[in-house]
């Protein structure tokens, strides 16, 4: 009971800008934690956990000599994970850097521009299964691929069942790295991604199928695969690998990770959403 009272106490004592204050802090935490959840920083987060739980049972349990080392640890703790983590840093660090301000605030590609840019990858794939050519396309989403995007051609063109069997033909010279779509376009092909070293993936799986699940591991991209020797198609999100998809799978599932249902208020952009909650009754064809 006390407790309580001492919280009413606080409340009551605080100012609009402490609630501002804490309002700002939440909605960031709310819309930077999804950029950076990838495998990489879960890593860094269960090392951290880790290191500080033995450290609090050390102090419970009175064991002065391996206490003693983790607070050795823990002071120079920060450098320690610079240097174990580098690798993970920077990407994350990359990652958040390329993010675009719009995506914070819930503004992307209207649905019916990416329905248009799935209708036309499915068709590619389909072909390309057909006639056994192999392609790796990987979509962006609010991770901008800034890193593996240099490694290739920039091109940026419409996406198109034509631009894309002609990127994959085996005779082009771009055709064995992969095609980055961003932002509804061809961004680059001929790109070079991170292979994955999962114990999980299937022993007859080749540098393709590694590639795309190691982008999904280092990214939240959304990554299809067309095997060149048996024309499966394949796609890879957050380190998963979901093989032998019809196209039929392949355009539903594509729906699902880059048009998920949402609700009509929050198709709309954030302006049209402001105006609706300061003016309802005008917003829903009435007269004040």
């Amino acid at each position: 009971m006390e407790a309580i009272q001492n919280l009413l106490q606080q409340l009551t004592r605080m100012q609009w800008s402490d609630y501002l204050d804490i309002a700002v802090v939440a909605f960031l935490i709310y819309k930077i934690l999804p950029l950076i959840k990838t495998p990489s920083t879960t890593r860094i987060a269960k090392a951290v956990v880790a290191v500080l739980i033995i450290a609090w049972l050390t102090d419970v349990l009175n064991l002065y000599t391996l206490s003693f080392i983790l607070n050795q640890f823990l002071a120079v703790g920060l450098l320690a994970l610079v240097i174990l983590f580098q690798p993970e840093l920077r990407r994350m660090l990359d990652h958040l850097g390329s993010v675009k301000l719009t995506n914070l605030f819930g503004i992307s590609k209207p649905v019916q521009e990416m329905d248009a840019v799935i209708t036309q990858t499915v068709r590619a794939c389909e072909a390309m299964g057909r006639e056994k050519v192999g392609a790796l396309i990987v979509f962006a989403r609010e991770q901008r691929l800034e890193e593996y995007f240099k490694t290739g051609t920039q091109i940026d063109g419409q996406v198109s069942e034509q631009l894309i069997r002609n990127i994959f033909f085996k005779n082009s010279p771009l055709h064995d790295g992969a095609m980055i779509v961003r932002d509804g376009r061809i961004a680059a092909a001929g790109c070079v991604l991170p292979l994955s070293d999962s114990s999980r993936l299937s022993s007859d799986l080749g540098t393709r199928h590694r590639a795309g699940v190691g982008m999904s591991e280092a990214s939240d991209a959304v990554v299809v695969i067309v095997s060149e020797e048996t024309g499966t198609i394949s796609v890879a999100v957050g380190g998963m690998l979901k093989r032998h998809l019809a196209p039929q799978t392949l355009d539903k599932l594509l729906h699902n990770e880059m048009c998920p249902a949402q609700p009509e208020e929050q198709r709309q952009s954030l302006p049209v959403r402001l105006k609706q909650k300061l003016h309802p009754k005008e917003a829903d064809g009435h007269e004040k």
